[in-house]
């Protein structure tokens, strides 16, 4: 078992949704349930005007033998309880400087200054970013060329994936990214350029009895009364655990499981605060016909207890 630093506590949740009046105020409690009978995954959820916005990849466009899906997928809800599939809004193709078949991977979502950014793995080896008034579109690219690009950026890693932006409290804005090492980059104001070094996120503390605890991939960086948490995979398959700091750029240290295996091969989580609640999202094998290609996504309610992430259990 791995050794957790700050105590965990376990808690059973419910298997349904309570009822809840869209002018609540509170969102739900979650249960296992998928967001969408469509395959999707990766999600990105973010508040934005008061509804949820999830950005996920399109498992259901797949081969059903590899990622390989060229477009992201967009679902909204107001109450957690019920989603509307807003559709395909973007592909790869928005970027003229990709290949029109590239990969559509893991993508993350931002909100600056009256725009909305839409960070986009493209092809396994470059990260876009496309722009919009609007948090459903239509997005154009920002740039013209690769936000991060593996045959152009010094430390841009073996796979330049799954992005995760957090703007501090200073304004100050920060991207992580990586696969097997994880990196983290500032980004200027505009959202649209990296400032200073691509730089490797130190994690101490990893329990040497146990060494499939690691870091793999989905880095998602977020902060909590102060400390600075940061979740990722432990690999292929793998469970989500989680760092903490007191500084964005690290070092980390290694504090416990958050989420544990789920019966496919990757795993990949980010945290939001709805309804005076913090909710984990994740992606699992929930759907007939389901698997390792072919993934959902569903979110549990999360808390923290002195300074630690309580364990979800599913």
């Amino acid at each position: 078992m791995p050794i957790r630093i700050a105590p965990i506590c376990l808690t059973a949740l419910s298997l349904s949704c309570a009822a809840l009046s869209p002018s609540a105020g509170a969102a739900p409690e979650a249960g296992p349930a998928p967001v969408s009978q469509r395959f999707c995954a990766d999600p990105s959820p973010h508040v934005f005007k008061g509804r949820i916005y999830l950005y996920t990849t399109n498992d259901q466009d797949n081969s059903g033998k590899y990622w390989d899906s060229t477009d992201w997928r967009l679902f909204t809800s107001k109450d957690m309880r019920h989603w509307t599939d807003q559709g395909s809004f973007l592909s790869v193709r928005v970027f003229s400087w990709a290949r029109p078949d590239a990969k559509a991977w893991a993508p993350e979502a931002a909100y600056r200054n009256g725009k909305y950014y839409f960070y986009a793995p493209v092809g396994g080896d470059k990260i876009g970013v496309a722009v919009s008034d609007d948090p459903k579109g239509p997005f154009k690219d920002a740039r013209g060329d690769a936000l991060i690009d593996k045959a152009r950026d010094a430390n841009a890693g073996a796979e330049p994936i799954d992005p995760a932006v957090l703007i501090d409290d200073d304004g100050q804005a920060y991207m992580v990214f990586g696969t097997r090492v994880p990196k983290i980059v500032r980004l200027k104001a505009d959202m649209t350029e990296t400032e200073g070094s691509i730089e490797d996120i130190r994690i101490d503390g990893f329990p040497a009895t146990d060494p499939k605890v690691k870091y793999g991939e989905a880095p998602y960086l977020n902060k909590h009364d102060g400390l600075y948490y940061f979740t990722f995979s432990t690999g292929w398959p793998g469970q989500i655990v989680y760092a903490t700091a007191t500084s964005p750029m690290g070092p980390y240290t290694y504090r416990g499981v958050v989420l544990d295996y789920r019966k496919i091969s990757t795993n990949h989580q980010a945290i939001i605060s709805y309804g005076g609640r913090d909710w984990l999202f994740y992606h699992d094998n929930l759907l007939p016909g389901g698997g390792d290609y072919k993934r959902s996504i569903t979110f549990a309610p999360l808390s923290y207890t002195s300074g630690a992430m309580n364990q979800v259990k599913r």
